[in-house]
């Protein structure tokens, strides 16, 4: 039988041997990743949403590539950002299928899959559910997971 103590290690050790494979997930970058296509794609999206929001390029460049962190402006990018795609509703949540319309076949078992659980995020405002839906899918697959 576990004492209460015990159970406080487990959970402890969990949530460190997850911050190490996140830590320790190398990223993918390279010529074919992420595809070229949906970063130009992506250019006049970006750039209406980076000035509607205020956000700047080094907090998208940290979050995609560095820590997690809560930037209120980055928040709100991401919420213009899936808006402006049309992959959220009203409430926030997520719709894998209009992401799966977007981008390349082979891309959406890569990225979209481990995002399956997040589709549902939390938040009190929709900002900070767009945030939550992209730190739940970047620790769901570090390695592929990217802000553009």
């Amino acid at each position: 039988m576990l004492l209460k103590c015990d159970w406080l290690l487990l959970i402890f050790l969990t949530k460190l041997s997850l911050l190490i494979r996140i830590h320790s997930t190398p990223l993918r970058r390279d010529n074919n990743y992420p595809p070229k296509e949906l970063i130009t794609g992506a250019k006049p999206l970006h750039e209406k949403c980076v000035k509607e929001t205020g956000v700047t390029e080094e907090a998208i460049k940290e979050f995609s590539d560095g820590e997690v962190h809560e930037d209120e402006a980055l928040k709100c990018y991401m919420n213009c950002f899936f808006h402006e795609l049309g992959a959220v509703d009203d409430k926030g949540d997520v719709h894998l299928e209009t992401l799966n319309l977007i981008m390349p076949g082979s891309f959406v078992d890569a990225i979209l899959k481990p995002a399956q659980h997040c589709i549902h995020p939390e938040g009190d405002t929709l900002c900070h559910k767009a945030w939550w839906f992209h730190q739940c899918w970047k620790k769901a697959d570090p390695e592929h997971y990217f802000l553009l």
